[in-house]
């Protein structure tokens, strides 16, 4: 039994308080390490203010990586 990818948009709107890329980093972080979905489906971009250029390979990170992600 596989577990199907979770979509970044349904993250963003179940996180919809959240108000900066960088807070928004800390949320994928949390949900990489719930183990609820091995994959991320990227499905649209975050339009935060502070969104950088290269968002895409952040976004892969922090939820791959969880609470690791950014320290070292």
């Amino acid at each position: 039994m596989s577990i199907p990818p979770i979509r970044l948009s349904q993250i963003m709107i179940e996180h919809s308080e959240v108000e900066s890329f960088f807070d928004f980093l800390k949320v994928l972080s949390s949900r990489g390490q719930t183990g609820q979905a091995a994959l991320l489906e990227i499905d649209l971009k975050p339009e935060f203010a502070d969104t950088p250029k290269n968002w895409e390979m952040q976004v892969e990170a922090a939820f791959s990586y969880g609470h690791s992600y950014g320290k070292g």
